[in-house]
């Protein structure tokens, strides 16, 4: 049976399934060439977590719990932007239902839908890195259009595990004025308010979540 808090009410759960019959609301092929100089903000962040031994993710670890997390949706805050989904489609195969929350009552529904989920090793430097992570994209409707990469990677070499959060957006053309001259005017802050609420939330679950292995000594603060 489906989690009704993520289903959400009737009228909800009506958007959600509209989102089926949506398509992206940008070209997809833009993002490979997307930058500033092309009208495209790219934003990169990166939260550190507790650290594992070197080599391959630990069972129980920061990189495996922050997967767990990530594939929920678990960082994000709810009183910042609440997603809505059926939990019972798999991730891959997800349109999700954003709830983006302005200051006071105000607020607005915005569609995703993920585009890929991957686990691929990278190399940097040198250096090799596991990295897990999926995307979603911007469906017709959205204030936004463009790509939002979630991703854990563990450096194998150090055991170092990290939170990334891979951006590329530019404001959706608005219709109803007093949206468009709102989303103008907050985009940034709100924007910049969820990100850094999402890294400080992810590095806080996965350190509770760690709390009696790091009592125990079997892990090793960043």
């Amino acid at each position: 049976m489906a989690d009704d808090s993520l289903l959400g009410p009737p009228r909800v759960r009506r958007k959600l399934a509209e989102l089926s019959h949506r398509d992206l609301n940008f070209d997809l092929d833009e993002l490979e060439h997307a930058s500033p100089a092309t009208g495209w903000d790219v934003t990169e962040l990166c939260q550190p977590l507790a650290r594992e031994p070197a080599g391959q993710p630990r069972a129980g670890g920061s990189w495996e719990i922050a997967q767990r997390l990530m594939r929920g949706y678990e960082f994000a805050d709810p009183s910042i932007v609440r997603a809505y989904y059926d939990p019972a489609v798999p991730l891959e195969r997800r349109d999700m239902l954003l709830k983006l929350q302005a200051p006071g009552w105000l607020h607005l529904f915005a569609g995703v839908r993920v585009g890929e989920v991957y686990e691929r090793t990278r190399v940097r430097d040198g250096r090799q890195a596991l990295v897990w992570g999926w995307n979603y994209r911007t469906l017709t409707g959205h204030v936004e259009m463009g790509q939002m990469d979630w991703q854990v990677w563990k450096w194998l070499d150090s055991g170092e595990v990290e939170f990334r959060i891979h951006s590329v957006s530019r404001p959706a053309p608005i219709a109803n004025p007093l949206v468009r001259l709102g989303f103008r005017l907050l985009r940034r802050r709100e924007r910049r308010a969820f990100l850094d609420g999402t890294k400080h939330r992810m590095r806080a679950f996965v350190d509770l979540a760690l709390e009696p292995r790091l009592h125990g000594g079997d892990q090793r603060r960043s």
